[in-house]
């Protein structure tokens, strides 16, 4: 519990000081305590994370109703993202089970074989403004407020997701009548969008990197996709303890059920993990460029690669 309070008592401690700051008119100091404010948002929705694992308590209802109440304020609907999470882990770098809880990823071929029109429409989902300046708003604002994928399988998703939205809404609506609309869309919401890119960066680094595997269901091995599907992203460490270690992601694919304040034990005990898949911060932006999959080559390319090689 103690991880919760040194995360969550901060956030709300800038939050607090944000809003005093706004009332006295020093609008820009309350902007610059968003970005940290944000980083610990970002390190509560990781412990959420492990919450939706059953790895950060042992008991199954403590992580189930943490997790909830965080989602109130990550506006992520715990039970519904969970579901949608564990599809992903058992389904990363398999190209014939790109399904839920995935950045939408192409191969070369499938690719080409596109009309024009949603040739542009792939390109400009994948165009970076765009995945990480309206993606990150456009999921947590909007996608995330219907159960996608899982419409018409029973209530338990709907009620995530409208019991999150309720939740949220009551709640902003809470602190708009206690500090005004303007102090809460300037901290609170640039907060939000602020983690939101965060972790859409974090997620896409995780999975779509120089070396990275993807393979046909055929050829497709968990432990493989695990361990050279995801990253080991080597981050330095004040962004090791916000992001609450995510980046030691390969090993996090291999054991899920390894709570986040043990995964530096691991790499410890298991020095030969540290080089496997390594992706350093400077060279992680170099990747946003990684739009395809190339089958032939068995890697990532870019649009320009692909043309180059199709030429």
């Amino acid at each position: 519990m103690i991880e919760v309070l040194i995360t969550a008592v901060p956030l709300a401690a800038l939050w607090a000081l944000a809003w005093a700051l706004h009332e006295r008119g020093w609008w820009w100091a309350a902007l610059l305590l968003t970005l940290p404010a944000a980083a610990f948002l970002v390190r509560l929705f990781m412990i959420q994370h492990d919450c939706g694992h059953g790895s950060f308590f042992q008991d199954k209802r403590a992580n189930d109703w943490l997790g909830r109440v965080i989602g109130v304020l990550t506006l992520t609907p715990y039970d519904y993202w969970r579901q949608t999470h564990a599809i992903h882990h058992a389904t990363s770098g398999n190209l014939d089970r790109r399904d839920l809880g995935a950045i939408e990823m192409l191969t070369v071929e499938e690719y080409h074989a596109l009309t024009p029109a949603r040739r542009l429409g792939y390109r400009l989902y994948r165009n970076p403004l765009v995945m990480f300046g309206l993606g990150p708003a456009f999921v947590f604002f909007l996608m995330q407020r219907l159960p996608i994928g899982m419409m018409r399988r029973g209530w338990r998703p709907w009620a995530s997701v409208l019991g999150n939205g309720a939740a949220a809404a009551v709640g902003l609506g809470a602190l708009i009548w206690m500090f005004g609309p303007a102090p809460v869309l300037m901290v609170n919401v640039l907060t939000m969008l602020l983690a939101a890119t965060v972790g859409v960066w974090l997620f896409y680094v995780q999975h779509q990197f120089e070396g990275a595997i993807w393979a046909r269901n055929a050829d497709w091995r968990r432990d493989d996709a695990a361990l050279h599907g995801s990253s080991h992203y080597d981050l330095p460490a004040v962004l090791r303890w916000f992001t609450a270690n995510i980046g030691v992601h390969h090993v996090h694919h291999l054991s899920s059920r390894i709570p986040f304040y043990r995964l530096p034990k691991v790499l410890n005990d298991f020095p030969e993990l540290r080089a496997v898949s390594r992706v350093g911060l400077w060279e992680s932006f170099a990747y946003a460029r990684l739009s395809l999959w190339d089958e032939g080559a068995r890697r990532l390319v870019s649009f320009r690669q692909a043309a180059q090689a199709r030429a």
